[in-house]
């Protein structure tokens, strides 16, 4: 008994916190519930490149997520299609005219040479910058357009200073010349990017590396008009700077960090062109009309279980009903703190895990009226209902999270976001088909007014009434 109640204060401890939640963090919208564009970008072969690979295709949606970060739109979807295609959904944004202007140029890399006497002033921009970015995430989290908006002018304007204390290379070092870019072990955990360019690249690099070396100014590595990195030539490259047209950038990079700078320089030295090939608009009103009739039908949907539990039931399935608002409430919570993007494919997962969760109540209270029907006392009739149970519950849910996987995985978009949200509402409604239902049930039978027969199993037979009471 002293379990039961401790797994019942846990449970509304659970239910308070998830009401917390709900109250204080808003389920951010997708893009059929919230309006806004959606772009797909189409990558074509070049002269240099003939044949559009993965490995190009990650490059060029690297430069297009540094794009749209700059346009400050929250909770973007941006994925490969196929092999030559980008997928690019932009809630909230009602001029894809705009979007299209950000996004259908080529990533400029630019080499450029730090001012002298600027580096007590960039280490201040950058440390800024560095705050500044750290802020954008979380306003994207809590969806203030306003001060969004602030955060954005304040990043350009950062980007603006840190610019003016770089000057370019005459003639200009930029991403045309450079042929490869990739992250490289070292010895412990840390991690370089190594850098190859052409041969007139390698000359130029090699006048830029000879200018700096030993100065202590920084090369500035510009993508799109943002320094990504400022790495610094050694004093021993004075006499000739780096010759033989390859460099590595050292520093106490992790792989994550050499391995996504690498992919940001492949991407702005890609001479591949790219072109809006399908705009789309989804406006707002049609959002609007698509929330309101999905929680219409969550709502009627989950009224209409909530009763034939109770009439079929009786006590076990009120006290189903009771398992399946918690199962809500903390479903809800989870697509909260894990920041879901709730689409209506979403909604529609959310709505088939309540009908999952019910249905392990199913299971455990035909176990139990099976075992009432067999001669047994209440409270063993309830153990035995949720131990013979547990096995058909777990493997009905297995296959289910398997199902869930292979759509998040091989699926795409919308998909995805059904997947997500049933695989969690699985997982919430094991809990507290389990856990919650398991605590209420026992404390019900430890009441003796309610552990009367008719409760538990109408039409019991007459000589197994009296071992209910036991």
């Amino acid at each position: 008994m002293q379990r039961q109640r401790a797994l019942l204060a846990l449970i509304i401890v659970l239910v308070i916190a998830a009401i917390t939640v709900i109250a204080t963090i808003p389920v951010p919208l997708g893009l059929d519930l919230r309006g806004g564009s959606q772009l797909t970008i189409q990558v074509k072969p070049s002269e240099e490149i003939k044949e559009i690979t993965e490995r190009e295709l990650e490059a060029v949606k690297k430069v297009v997520e540094g794009r749209i970060n700059g346009l400050g739109v929250s909770e973007p979807v941006i994925q490969t299609v196929g092999t030559d295609k980008i997928l690019v959904q932009l809630p909230g944004v009602n001029d894809p005219q705009q979007a299209e202007r950000v996004l259908g140029g080529t990533a400029q890399l630019e080499f450029r040479t730090q001012k002298p006497n600027t580096e007590t002033q960039i280490f201040a921009l950058q440390v800024s910058r560095k705050e500044l970015k750290a802020k954008q995430e979380e306003l994207r989290k809590s969806n203030d357009k306003e001060a969004i908006a602030k955060n954005k002018e304040e990043l350009q304007n950062n980007n603006r200073a840190i610019t003016e204390l770089f000057e370019s290379t005459n003639p200009p070092l930029t991403g045309k010349y450079l042929k490869d870019a990739y992250g490289e072990p070292t010895q412990g955990t840390n991690w370089n990017v190594a850098i190859r360019f052409d041969p007139k690249g390698g000359e130029l690099f090699a006048d830029l590396t000879k200018k700096l070396a030993g100065t202590g100014r920084t090369i500035g590595i510009f993508l799109d008009k943002e320094l990504i990195s400022s790495p610094t030539v050694g004093v021993e490259f004075a006499s000739t700077g780096i010759t033989g047209g390859s460099a590595v950038i050292t520093g106490r990079l992790e792989a994550e960090e050499a391995n996504n700078l690498g992919v940001q320089l492949r991407g702005g030295a890609l001479p591949v062109p790219v072109e809006i090939a399908e705009r789309r608009t989804v406006g707002a009103t049609l959002g609007k009309d698509s929330i309101q009739s999905s929680i219409y039908a969550g709502i009627g949907g989950l009224i209409l279980v909530l009763i034939f539990m109770v009439v079929y039931y009786r006590l076990p399935g009120l006290i189903a009903d009771v398992s399946l608002v918690i199962y809500s409430l903390l479903s809800w919570a989870t697509f909260c703190l894990l920041g879901v993007t709730l689409t209506l494919p979403g909604i529609a997962g959310f709505i088939l895990s309540i009908g999952m969760a019910v249905d392990a109540n199913v299971l455990i209270f035909e176990r139990t009226r099976e075992e009432l029907r067999a001669g047994k006392s209440l409270y063993r009739s309830v153990e035995s209902g949720f131990y013979r149970a547990f096995s058909s519950i777990l493997d009905s849910n297995v296959t289910t999270w398997i199902a869930c996987a292979a759509l998040f995985w091989l699926g795409s978009g919308l998909v995805k976001g059904f997947a997500l949200t049933l695989a969690l509402g699985v997982g919430v409604s094991m809990f507290t088909a389990i856990t919650c239902s398991r605590t209420l049930m026992f404390l019900a039978v430890s009441i003796p007014s309610w552990r009367k027969t008719e409760l538990y199993c109408p039409k019991l037979p007459a000589s197994n009434k009296a071992k209910v009471a036991q």
